[in-house]
């Protein structure tokens, strides 16, 4: 069978020459008014043509910046996050603890005196009075969201050793150094 150009598809396979045949498949068959009732089927492509037309095809779609590549969009940037508003503080509820829980710092220094450490986190607040016998911790929360923090949690220990002690003990024994307030 000769190919276009009078040179032998046969020989042009072993000689390492690519063939492609790809107007004749690719076109759908012409019809005129002397052929077949029945449309001629396309001839399918030898599959060394196959490989060849899709090594063609892939070097151009391959490359580094020039036309033909494919442009990737940018991901979408994140979506924001709602954090909820925290849930309304729990108050330490023992007994002794009255005049410290629910109060505002103002109010704790006007009872223990000033505090050694004032530690802001967000918008939760640590007091620590210290005295000779213990070492008071006091944690302040806003009862909702805009609102001025109050005292809802007392951690206690002694101040020699760290040792947990009672904390109404404590809070008596600071109030008592401080002047009975």
């Amino acid at each position: 069978m000769a190919a276009r150009g009078g040179v032998d598809r046969g020989r042009r396979e072993r000689e390492g020459l690519r063939v492609i045949a790809m107007p004749q498949t690719l076109l759908p068959p012409r019809s005129t008014a002397a052929s077949s009732p029945q449309p001629k089927r396309a001839k399918a492509l030898p599959l060394a043509a196959m490989i060849g037309l899709m090594l063609t095809l892939s070097a151009c779609a391959g490359g580094s910046g020039g036309e033909g590549e494919r442009v990737v969009a940018p991901p979408p940037p994140p979506r924001a996050i709602r954090h909820p508003s925290p849930p309304p503080a729990r108050l330490l509820m023992l007994p002794g603890l009255e005049g410290v829980i629910g109060a505002t710092a103002p109010a704790l220094t006007r009872s223990f005196g000033t505090p050694r450490l004032d530690v802001m986190e967000g918008d939760a607040r640590k007091l620590q009075f210290v005295g000779s016998p213990c070492v008071l911790d006091v944690y302040l929360y806003p009862p909702a969201a805009g609102a001025e923090p109050r005292a809802t949690y007392v951690d206690a220990r002694r101040a020699g050793d760290g040792r947990d002690v009672d904390r109404a003990a404590c809070v008596a024994m600071l109030r008592q150094a401080h002047g009975g307030r």
